[in-house]
């Protein structure tokens, strides 16, 4: 490993600290470096706060270094704009940084490439490149609502080896054991919304939310996340967690156009209730997934169940499967599907997997891959 990839994979490590608190910013770190020594290590918190360049610098600081001269790496090109912050382009010049060696390129097609060249104008040798991979699968959530404005989404499950998530009287807990359920709790960490569809909230009443599980900690201070429920008919129980509970200010429910108005009045009284337009009867994804971008949804977590999961699909909205198995086998026509609706007509129409990945948690297996080339967007 080369001295630039070994130093950049520091600062991947320290992004990665910052795993569901940056949104809607990228997880971002940076590490200065002089005379093959680190002298400031630093990485984005969360949206608001300083960026990892600015922390590396105000860390070299505080332990006496001085940064004129030096090398930063960082896992993503610095930004050159106004934002919430000052640009991290000026402050890298400031510095008297004499080189600057960045994994990734801004996705933003406004700004790609832009903070290089004025880092360029100013003197400084800049390079890119350098665990590229790495930093774009990090933040491939935001380097997708970047460009597009619609969520990346992830489509999770729990089944029986046999692809299962339920009986036919819909009994479910639990399936998969307590390593893959702290494991889920990390997927929904890193998401900014969480969706089911009704017959889950009818059926499971879950609560969607962060928790600590053995294995996992859930972090304090940990942003809300939204929790989204898909229901036509407005048939939400007044009575259900998600709209009783203490986080019941994070709880949006889609209704359909043709949704009882009485019962979409009940509901506007506890949790926010959205209005979308119907196709087929159903609540129209081409018009839902844009909302959610525009409301700042970078990426989104679907739990189920197989009716909503296989909408998504068919509409190519799905990015990225994690699905949990357990060695199970339930069999069964009438036992409920993890992806259930009509399904593809033919081979050639079904989303092929790319990136495939598996590991064991505990008893059950994991894979996670992406979805290759999805119809939209």
């Amino acid at each position: 490993m080369t001295p630039d990839a070994r130093f950049m994979g520091q600062a991947l490590g320290l992004a990665r600290r910052a795993y569901g608190r940056t949104s809607p910013n990228p997880m971002v770190g940076a590490v200065l470096v002089r005379e093959g020594q680190v002298i400031g290590r630093g990485w984005h918190h969360r949206a608001g706060l300083p960026h990892a360049e600015v922390e590396a610098l105000a860390d070299a600081a505080r332990r006496g270094h001085p940064v004129a001269g030096a090398t930063i790496y960082v896992t993503l090109e610095p930004c050159c704009t106004q934002g919430r912050t000052p640009p991290c382009t000026e402050a890298l010049i400031r510095a008297g940084v004499s080189r600057v060696v960045v994994a990734a390129v801004d996705p933003n097609p406004r700004h790609a490439g832009h903070g290089l060249e004025l880092l360029r104008r100013a003197g400084m040798t800049v390079e890119s490149g350098v665990l590229e991979a790495e930093s774009l699968r990090l933040n491939e959530a935001f380097n997708h609502w970047i460009v597009h404005r619609t969520p990346w989404v992830t489509a999770k499950s729990a089944m029986t080896l046999d692809g299962k998530i339920a009986t036919a009287s819909g009994e479910s807990k639990w399936i998969t054991g307590p390593e893959s359920r702290a494991q889920a709790h990390r997927l929904r960490l890193g998401a900014d919304a969480v969706l089911v569809g009704v017959e889950t909230v009818l059926a499971d009443d879950p609560g969607l939310t962060v928790r600590s599980q053995p294995g996992f900690r859930a972090p304090a201070r940990l942003p809300l996340k939204r929790r989204i429920i898909l229901d036509t008919r407005a048939r939400t129980p007044l009575g259900c967690r998600l709209v009783c509970d203490e986080a019941r200010a994070s709880t949006l429910v889609v209704v359909g156009a043709w949704a009882d108005p009485e019962r979409v009045a009940a509901l506007r009284e506890r949790v926010t209730v959205v209005q979308a337009p119907e196709r087929d009867h159903r609540i129209d994804l081409n018009w839902l997934l844009p909302e959610l971008g525009r409301l700042g949804v970078v990426s989104l977590l679907v739990e189920g169940g197989g009716t909503v999961l296989a909408a998504l699909f068919e509409a190519g909205w799905v990015h990225r499967t994690a699905f949990f198995y357990a060695p199970r086998i339930l069999g069964g026509d009438a036992s409920r599907r993890a992806v259930a609706g009509q399904g593809f007509r033919s081979l050639a129409e079904a989303p092929t997997l790319s990136e495939v990945e598996s590991r064991r948690i505990g008893d059950d297996l994991f894979i996670t891959a992406r979805v290759v080339a999805p119809p939209r967007p």
